[in-house]
């Protein structure tokens, strides 16, 4: 079983009531068993993290970036966590927010080669 930090509960669901468009046309897309029949959960919590979206079945997490996660400091703590993830086996796919809203399709289709 993953690590889980339970007192991070009230915010993950805050998140799932407060999405981002783009994370918004993700799970419309990710949701009901869509691709392949695989199970996606948004706004999972794994060990200290918040994760948009992950899989169990192939160990994906899946991220959505806005414009925050571009500055130096960021992408510095976003490092760390893409590697605690790793950590654990699971395999990390960043979008950003314009990729998603601009080009489902092509995000989809990446998302698909590890499911």
């Amino acid at each position: 079983m993953l690590p889980y930090n339970k007192e991070l509960k009230t915010f993950a669901r805050e998140l799932r009531k407060n999405m981002t468009d783009a994370e918004r046309l993700a799970w419309s897309n990710l949701r009901r068993r869509q691709l392949k029949g695989h199970q996606f959960y948004r706004q999972k919590i794994l060990g200290s993290y918040i994760v948009d979206f992950f899989c169990p079945a192939v160990k994906l997490v899946i991220e959505i970036d806005g414009g925050q996660h571009f500055s130096p400091e960021q992408v510095k703590k976003d490092t760390v966590r893409d590697g605690y993830l790793a950590s654990l086996g699971l395999t990390v796919l960043r979008f950003t927010d314009t990729e998603v809203l601009n080009n489902i399709d092509g995000v989809l289709e990446k998302i698909v080669q590890f499911v």
